[in-house]
Formats: C-alpha cells, structure tokens, sequence
C-alpha cells in the first residue's frame, strides 16, 4: 500500500526528521510541502524545507503560507531549535525556489487535484489548514484523514496546559478539529515516551550521509533529556506506517482559546458531555523501543 500524503510543516529539527522519513519511505508518496510559522518564522521554515528537498534530490514541491497565527500574538520556539531552525548541519547552498502559490492555494489544487483521497500531517501550527477549511471547505471531501502532531491529554509542554503546536494557533486548531474531518492526535501523550534514546542518535552517523545529517541537527535540539530527545512530528509518520504499534482511544476534543488554559486540549475521556460523539482519536500510548529500532531501520535504507 502507498499512501499519498501532503505535510504541513515548520522545520524544526524534528520536522526535519519526519519530512527526511516522508520523502524516503517507499510506501509514503508525499505530494506536497507546506510551510507554516511555528518554530521559527515561516521564511526560515520555508528555507529549511527547501534545504531538505535539495539535500534529497526529490521533486516534491513546497509553498510558503502563513506568517502568523490567526488571532493571537506568534511565538516562536527557537529556544528549542536554534535561531534557524535547522542547527549544525552545512546544507547545500544551491537551493530551489518555493512555488508560485501559497500554501493554502497548493494546497486546495493538490487535494482537489487527487484521483485519490490524501492524507493530510501537520506538524506545525494549523493555520494554514485552517485558512484552506475555511475558504474552500470543498476540500474536505477528498482528505481521508489528518495525522496532527500537537495537544496533550496531561501537561503540556509550552505551558502546564498547552502543548506548542496547539498553543501557537489554538483558533485555527479549533477549526481543524471541527471541521468533520477524521483527526488522529499524535500528541504529548505518546511522543514523549518514544524518546529517541542516545544509543540510537549515536548510530546515526555510522549509518550514511543522512544519518549524519539528521544527528548533527538532532544533538542541537534543546528539547532533551537524560533518556533521550522527543521527536515528536516523527510519531505521525510512525503511526501512518505503523498503527499497531500504538494504542488509540476516540473522544471528544475541545480547543481551549482562551485564558490561562489557552492552548490546551481538552479531551472527554469519560464521553460525558458530547452525547457520545467523538471529533479525534488520541494517541494514549506507544511502543517506544519499536519506535526506535524503525526510526534506525528507516534511515539505514536510505540511499544517501
């Protein structure tokens, strides 16, 4: 089976890790790249997309969209990711050029475009998702699925509440996860047990060029720990490929947008207040040890 898939993105070094899985898996047919604000400002994003795309050789093309949320103020996360974006790796400087629309334009010709139903992964801010279910709700009909990275049914990570991806845009987020779309939520809950451990971060470079590339990125992540570093936006290829490997409940998730919980997503975990509907299925749990030895296999195979 291939699954055609378009990424919503803000590399970011794990970003850059999952777009790296994306473009090389040989069942995954990425048909398009979009760029999103979110770790640094979109114009690095986009930068750091078209550095992947380069580095790769592969013609997947890539628009920039939007530069700030919706509604509330940006911030960025380059505490996490370093002024760039992108860290400790010297890419070539011969880069190609964003297409000539933007992101929510790609994205509404590619999706309407496709014999097939797409999948969609965000693994930034949802703004540009947003902004293409507002303006051409169309468009939802020939999306199969969206795999999110972003929320968290416990603490979050940029505050007690908020994870980041849903933090930096909790309106847009809200729109996403009311839009009638199925969602999978790839957040905290699981990507920060699948830590990738240093024993694996330190075999990267052993493996080829690629692997060296994605370690000297990944040893600039801030976003570290004595067990390991988080790669969070790699969980959403891990489940696209691997669904067996992590546990799912369907629920009810509310979009908090505003307050000292701004960000936060709420889930119903009881199905008390939503007359038994469900709008997601959460990520609750994953085989972190599985989750590395693909993560090794994967770039073993790639022929760079």
């Amino acid at each position: 089976m291939t699954y055609k898939i378009i990424m919503d993105t803000d590399p970011g070094i794990d970003d850059a890790a999952a777009i790296t899985m994306a473009v090389n898996d040989p069942q995954i047919d990425l048909q398009l790249i979009t760029t999103v604000a979110g770790n640094v400002t979109v114009d690095k994003t986009t930068i750091n997309a078209l550095k992947l795309v380069r580095f790769f050789n592969v013609d997947v093309p890539v628009a920039a969209g939007a530069k700030q949320p919706l509604i509330k103020p940006f911030e960025d996360a380059a505490r996490i990711h370093g002024e760039s974006g992108m860290p400790g790796y010297d890419f070539p400087a011969d880069l190609p050029k964003p297409i000539d629309k933007s992101a929510v334009e790609a994205l509404r010709d590619a999706i309407l475009g496709s014999d097939e139903k797409v999948i969609l992964v965000p693994t930034g801010s949802y703004t540009n998702i947003a902004l293409l279910f507002s303006e051409y709700p169309e468009v939802k009909d020939n999306i199969e699925k969206i795999i999110a990275m972003g929320g968290s049914l416990g603490k979050g990570n940029m505050t007690s509440a908020a994870e980041f991806n849903v933090f930096t845009d909790p309106h847009a987020a809200r729109i996403v996860y009311n839009a009638g779309v199925p969602i999978v939520m790839v957040g905290l809950d699981i990507t920060m047990k699948a830590l990738l451990t240093h024993e694996s971060i330190e075999k990267l470079p052993t493996l080829n060029e690629t692997g060296k590339m994605l370690h000297d990125i990944i040893i600039h992540d801030g976003d570290n720990s004595d067990a390991g570093i988080a790669m969070h936006d790699v969980n959403t290829i891990f489940y696209l490929l691997h669904p067996e490997a992590i546990t799912t409940e369907d629920m009810w998730v509310d979009i908090q947008t505003e307050g000292p919980a701004m960000g936060e997503t709420v889930g119903d975990i009881r199905g008390a207040y939503h007359d038994g509907k469900t709008n997601a299925s959460v990520c609750v749990d994953i085989d972190a040890a599985a989750f590395n030895k693909w993560f090794i296999e994967e770039v073993t195979a790639i022929n760079k």
